[in-house]
């Protein structure tokens, strides 16, 4: 049996909120936990081995595969753990627990309803919103309504007639604030209500709507010169401001749902499945699709629905999808969210399904690194819109100084990657002053004409750097040279990366996280080193010429062959008279020594 490698598995844990599951070699699910941060919690069981107790270090060593869901936030975790425990009932998982093992908030049903936690549901019409993983963020919440909100907590029967026969009195509660005395009459049904509104949507997680409705009353205050209350009313929002709490996976109303998403690429689909049964997530399960054909989303997720139901032996009768799907079955029904907990459900989803696909295709693409350039070079070819992969692919950029110096580079990718080789410089010939535009149409003329004339294969994409001028003079050349339809080009300006094609009036924006844009970048920025690059040579160079030129008998053709023989000035200034002489003539090479030894 082949020893699990810990550290290979631990490569694809995210730090992330979520729950693990641990498997052993008869791939039976022997141990599920959660954890804030998955890496340094699973990371946990291995590094510190010979800290763990002797049950824990058993069920290490029974560990031969590692699975994870990744969910919002570490509540979330919580009770996903808990459904699946109770679902799959793991072997070193002892301590199992049911639905009263968290606690519930429940607003009473009765007059002048009492708000309080509980972990036993009646079913006497009262409402319970939950459950809570963490008894301390319940707590949390609890004090918040409270310290927001002055309810009662007693439990008097405060029917209208014992109020009015004043069977009841204040108790400390009133007396210090906590309580409005609706015993004794004191505050009113329809008041009393407008607080249990505003906590009804609290629970709900809808604070937005609390917040603009105290916002509300405070400017009704503050026009009223009601400071006091204004201040009050200040102090809640404040509160509120500061109040975030999102305890539970899903709605605790939403039962018996099924969600499915699905992510895909050029070989390969990604669907994940989560059941959500009462309000909580109790099966989650991700597949792999090999493609093959070119089958769309839509076609790979009805397929796979039906077989992961099956799988599960699901019978749920809503099904949450991204998108329409065409699967006619009787009492089915199927839901593309738009807002809401089903779509937070379905965002979740996602968020499981693109995690899986980029460390799936990270895992294939070390194996085979071929795959990987497969990938890119189909996304490049379907985001610029060409008919073949962009295999061979050059760019081309201008440097000079303040119109002198003018030189053009082009740099040469293959297979989305530097072919150095093959970059070229180009000492610009024919333009005179600074002109970019005509400097960029030489140096594409010079550089076709070139490949053509010896029968070299052309590029499939040309990338200019510049914008509509550059890339209309480098077309200019293309067609001169009548090689315009063989070749996509497009310019890349600098300011917005915007792409520009020939004839479109307007530019195309890429993601900034594409791909595609980042090899385009890697090509700009490549041909922007290599032509400054050799365009400070150029400068160096003819600068040294100069000054070599200042030496009597000494012309251009002599100090160019200076300096190709001795590369800098200071080794001609260290160069021995012996040595200026396999280069210069006697009379030359004696007025090259006195000029830089003049005592």
């Amino acid at each position: 049996m082949t020893k699990f490698d810990y550290r290979k598995a631990l490569e694809h844990v995210p730090h992330k909120p979520g729950v693990y599951q641990y498997w052993d070699a008869k791939d039976e699910l022997i141990y599920i936990g959660k954890a804030k941060d998955l890496k340094n919690r699973i990371s946990s069981y291995f590094v510190k081995n010979n800290q763990l107790n002797g049950k824990t270090q058993v069920l290490v060593r029974k560990i031969n595969r590692i699975t994870f869901t990744i969910v919002d936030t570490e509540i979330d975790a919580w009770l996903l753990e808990n459904s699946l425990i109770k679902k799959h009932q793991p072997r070193y998982n002892v301590m199992l627990k049911d639905d009263k093992t968290y606690p519930w908030i429940v607003i009473k049903n009765e007059r002048f309803p009492r708000i309080f936690p509980t972990r036993k549901i009646v079913k006497d019409g009262s409402k319970y919103f939950g459950p809570y993983a963490s008894v301390g963020m319940m707590h949390a919440i609890m004090d918040t309504i409270r310290e927001l909100y002055p309810l009662r907590t007693c439990n008097l029967a405060l029917s209208p007639e014992n109020i009015s026969k004043g069977k009841f009195k204040v108790c400390l509660e009133y007396q210090i604030g906590n309580c409005k005395g609706p015993c004794e009459g004191y505050q009113l049904e329809d008041d009393y209500e407008k607080s249990l509104n505003d906590i009804r949507d609290i629970l709900n997680g809808k604070i937005g709507i609390v917040i603009r409705r105290i916002k509300g009353h405070l400017d009704r205050a503050v026009a009223d010169l009601n400071f006091e209350y204004a201040h009050q009313l200040k102090a809640k929002l404040d509160l509120l401001d500061r109040y975030q709490s999102k305890s539970t996976v899903v709605n605790s109303s939403i039962t018996n749902v099924d969600v499915f998403s699905i992510a895909s690429e050029q070989s390969y689909a990604f669907v994940n499945y989560l059941k959500v049964m009462n309000g909580v997530i109790i099966q989650t399960q991700t597949v792999e699709m090999k493609k093959r054909l070119d089958e769309g989303d839509a076609e790979l997720l009805s397929l796979a629905i039906p077989e992961i139901r099956n799988r599960f032996n699901s019978t749920s009768k809503e099904i949450i999808v991204p998108f329409d799907i065409d699967i006619e079955a009787e009492n089915l029904k199927f839901t593309v969210p738009k807002q809401g907990e089903r779509k937070n459900l379905l965002d979740l989803s996602l968020k499981n399904t693109l995690y899986f696909k980029k460390e799936r295709l990270n895992q294939y693409e070390k194996l085979n690194p071929e795959l990987r350039t497969e990938r890119v070079l189909a996304q490049m070819q379907h985001d610029l819109r060409m008919n073949v992969l962009p295999r061979h692919i050059e760019c081309f950029d201008n440097s000079n100084f303040q119109g002198k110096y003018p030189v053009s580079a082009v740099v040469v990718f293959r297979d989305a990657k530097p072919f150095k080789k093959d970059y070229r410089h180009f000492n610009v010939k024919t333009v005179i002053g600074p002109n970019d535009f005509a400097t960029m149409e030489e140096a594409v003329h010079r550089r076709y004409k070139r490949l053509l004339d010896e029968g070299q294969t052309l590029p499939q994409l040309i990338i200019i750097d510049g914008g509509k001028g550059q890339l209309s003079s480098a077309l200019k050349s293309l067609r001169l040279l009548g090689i315009d339809k063989q070749i996509t080009i497009i310019g890349i300006a600098k300011r917005l990366e915007e792409l520009y094609y020939p004839g479109d009036q307007y530019p195309m924006y890429l993601d900034k996280k594409s791909e595609t844009l980042k090899v385009i970048q890697h090509l700009r920025d490549e041909a922007h080193r290599f032509g400054i690059t050799f365009h400070r040579k150029q400068r160096s160079r003819n600068t040294f010429r100069s000054e070599l030129e200042q030496i009597p008998g000494i012309g251009k053709t002599s100090a160019e062959r200076l300096l190709k023989a001795f590369k800098s000035v200071k080794q001609i200034r260290e160069a021995t008279p012996e040595r200026l002489r396999e280069v210069l003539t006697d009379k030359q090479a004696q007025a090259v020594t006195a000029y830089f030894h003049v005592p």
